[in-house]
């Protein structure tokens, strides 16, 4: 009886609350009117640590703990990706979405439009480095070093009055503009360039792709950021704060934090060892063999692919989720016909692996060169064809060929910028473009060594 009472109170509340909609298009919901709908209503950004889309699954941090929240109030998630940080504050303050499930900093003017909860971080900007001997561990070291950083960003206003607090002598470089913090950490860990800045959170995040950088040396204040949800919903953040302190020591969300800021993601492609007195390259190259038929491939190239993806371990489990030799995620294995027992078996997990290559194959009919659609084809397995679409998109646009590689992959790789992801004729936003590049060209040079023994 107090049930169904309740569920006729929330539905006045929600007729009112239409009506009042009418008159000055806004709709007012709180936690009792999300309940009634079933439906959680989220806006994001793309970015590495809020949501992505990678190999065909939707992945990141926030977005992680956002579908957790929906699974403990029962209600589905509803999530828009909103172009900007200013047009998503917006969409909150409209009423068109319940939450904003981003760090949106906490300044004066945010805190005067919406209410920040307790699923908050406190972050600063770094100094990004490589590991050695001759570390910087005090700002003041950084006279007469050379730091690189993105122009009119966040991180050259902040180098720029660090120069002058500490007076002077920092040699501070300007990258082009459509560099973004994430290549310019790489490129540090290449020995590129010697110091970059970022966010501790982003360096903490590429310290698991690259395990030599450090990012130890503070160079600005702490700032905090949060979720956050409007003034009109006080239920809805109160929620929200007791399921942050019920949870914050929860194994998984820990677990969470661990997939993305602790496991590693980084795969040394180091010289294969041939197995002496023979020319196999693996004990699988029978079932590489059978199922490259599906293709119409030659076998090497998938056995460059589980070299590249597990080293040849068919137990192995990605950071993501990827299983088996061919590192497969569930939901593609499933799709593909898996049990979850199957995931590991090394020949079905080869058979899947090329029947989803020539799904992929099937994407690009437009590309005659087989080299060449090779190579779209590996981008694709590594991170999912929705971005190798939207490179193709803005190559098109740019008025290049959308069928070379070498002209696609230079705007696959500013897939990471969102002046680029957040173009119009991008449908799958961010993506660590870099990635797939190097994902190419390290099985093309695997496979080339193959080739040259293995028959």
């Amino acid at each position: 009886m107090k049930i169904f009472l309740y569920i006729i109170l929330v539905s006045i509340t929600v007729l009112f609350s239409s009506c009042k909609g009418n008159e000055n298009k806004r709709l007012y919901r709180d936690l009792p009117e999300i309940i009634a709908s079933d439906t959680l209503v989220v806006a994001t950004l793309y970015g590495p640590i809020s949501y992505f889309n990678y190999k065909e699954s939707e992945m990141g941090y926030e977005y992680e703990f956002v579908k957790l929240l929906c699974k403990e109030l029962q209600v589905e998630l509803k999530l828009f990706v909103a172009p900007n940080l200013t047009s998503m504050l917006e969409m909150l303050e409209n009423s068109e979405v319940d939450l904003v499930a981003y760090r949106v900093p906490y300044t004066t003017e945010n805190k005067e439009k919406i209410e920040f909860t307790k699923r908050e971080y406190i972050s600063n900007q770094v100094l990004v480095q490589c590991k050695s001997d001759t570390t910087v561990t005090d700002v003041l070291q950084l006279s007469g070093k050379k730091i690189t950083v993105i122009p009119n960003s966040i991180y050259a206003k902040r180098i720029n009055s660090l120069n002058d607090e500490i007076g002077g002598g920092i040699d501070i470089q300007y990258s082009s503009d459509t560099v973004r913090v994430d290549d310019l950490i790489a490129d540090v860990a290449h020995h590129k360039i010697s110091f970059t800045i970022a966010e501790k959170d982003i360096a903490r995040l590429n310290k698991t792709y690259f395990g030599n950088i450090n990012y130890n040396l503070d160079v600005s204040f702490p700032q905090r950021a949060a979720w956050c949800v409007s003034k009109d919903s006080p239920e809805l953040l109160s929620y929200i704060n007791d399921w942050v302190r019920k949870t914050s020591k929860n194994s998984r969300y820990t677990a969470i934090y661990s997939k993305y800021f602790e496991k590693s993601k980084y795969f040394e492609s180091e010289g294969f060892k041939k197995i002496p007195s023979y020319s196999r390259i693996s004990s699988y190259d029978d079932y590489f063999k059978k199922y490259a038929n599906i293709l119409g491939w030659d076998w090497r190239w998938l056995a460059a692919i589980a070299y590249k993806e597990s080293k040849f371990d068919p137990t192995a489990v990605s950071w993501a989720g990827a299983c088996g030799l061919m590192q497969l995620m569930p939901t593609t294995a499933i799709s593909l016909g898996l049990t979850e027992e199957e995931f590991h078996d090394p020949e079905l997990n080869i058979k899947a692996s090329a029947q989803y290559l020539n799904k992929m194959q099937n994407l690009f009919p437009n590309i005659e060169d087989e080299r060449e659609k090779i190579n779209f084809i590996l981008a694709s397995y590594n991170a999912g064809p929705g971005h190798i679409f939207d490179a193709r998109a803005l190559t098109v646009k740019a008025g290049k060929d959308p069928n070379v590689w070498d002209n696609v992959k230079e705007f696959l790789r500013l897939k990471s910028d969102p002046e680029y992801y957040n173009d119009e004729v991008c449908k799958y936003g961010y993506c660590r473009g870099e990635e797939p590049i190097n994902y190419v060209d390290v099985i093309t040079t695997k496979y080339s060594e193959y080739v040259l023994w293995a028959k």
